[in-house]
Parts: C-alpha cells; structure tokens; sequence
C-alpha cells in the first residue's frame, strides 16, 4: 500500500524532555513576562508540542518582587476575596497585593493565561516564584533565559 501524504506525529509523555529555565523577574513588565511563563509552562516553544500531554518545563522565577506595572492598574486593578457571608467582600488593591504578597500577582496572572482545566493546574504546579535573589533548586541546574 502506498502512503499519500504525511503523517501527523503525536508525541507521547516518554518523549517529552524536562527542563529547569531561571528567569530574573526585576524591572519586567507582568503581563510580557507572564506570557513567556506559561509558554514555557505549557510547552508552546517546543518542536514536539501536542496539546493533551505535558510538554511544559518547570521555571523558578526570582526576584518577584521587582515587577513592573504600566499604566494605571496599580490603583485600578483590585483583588477579590469572598467568605461566603453575607456582606464579606473584600477587595484588595493592586498597588497593596504587590507590596505584601507579589508571588500571587505573577502566579495568578500566568494561571489565567493557562488552561483552565487538569492540564493547566498540573502545568502550574511546575512554576517556582521567589520574592528574593535565591532559591533551592540549584540541584537542577536551571538555565537562564532573559526575557
């Protein structure tokens, strides 16, 4: 029988090589930097990216809190929180969250840039922030990429 045409490879979780990548996270914007995440996260930037099986590499991200935000989402942007009482909304600024907790500005933001399914929480599992200069994953030998 003769084949007409190529076949379509779909890679299997065998395949798939993971990797550490390091990213300085100082005076960089959040939402471009974000994005880079999870593309890394997800496996987008890969050759063998199949979109039902975990191509993603793990990142640790460093200096969290030295992201940049434009614009007027400092003031404007707020977090919200709910106890499931009547009248207990809370809302918390931007400006706020990212002075006492920047590690859940950065993760948020990738998880909503993630698929919002098992997928996308087991690829979120695999980032690593960090609000200082250091981190205990030096065994992995991650490599630096700027961004």
């Amino acid at each position: 029988m003769v084949q007409v045409g190529n076949k379509t490879y779909n890679a299997k979780q065998s395949d798939m090589e993971k990797k550490w990548y390091l990213i300085d996270a100082k005076g960089k914007n959040l939402g471009r930097i974000s994005t880079e995440i999870a593309k890394i996260l997800r496996g987008k930037d890969k050759v063998l990216f199949t979109r039902n099986i975990d191509c993603g590499d793990f990142v640790i991200v460093i200096n969290a809190n030295g992201i940049v935000v434009t614009g007027d989402k400092l003031e404007e942007k707020n977090y919200y929180r709910h106890s499931g009482y009547v009248g207990n909304l809370k809302t918390i600024p931007m400006k706020d969250m990212l002075k006492k907790h920047p590690n859940f500005v950065l993760r948020n933001s990738v998880k909503g840039m993630l698929p919002h399914n098992i997928l996308g929480r087991h690829s979120l599992r695999k980032l690593k922030i960090y609000s200082t200069d250091t981190h205990p994953h030096e065994a992995q030998k991650p490599e630096k990429i700027e961004i």
